[in-house]
């Protein structure tokens, strides 16, 4: 798995990757994109496996970056956003 390190917003304690890794579908791989955030004391939570679509990881990592979800609020936050 990489982790894809996002820029930070200067009032930002928090630090947002982007997951990336390997994925089967139907007998095919593909990279499939989840979400990392760790906090200033050190909490963290990820949720990997969330799509294969980079539009879509892109828009999910811009909300959550834009409204500094926290660790504890991640699973929470992209359960919401999943249709």
């Amino acid at each position: 798995m990489r982790e894809l390190l996002l820029e930070a917003q200067e009032s930002q304690s928090y630090r947002y990757s982007i997951l990336v890794d390997e994925m089967a579908v139907g007998g095919l791989s593909c990279e499939s994109y989840g979400l990392k955030v760790v906090g200033p004391d050190g909490d963290w939570a990820e949720v990997p496996n969330i799509t294969v679509s980079v539009r879509k990881i892109d828009a999910l990592a811009e909300l959550v970056r834009r409204n500094q979800v926290s660790p504890v609020t991640l699973r929470d936050v992209v359960e919401d956003w999943l249709p």
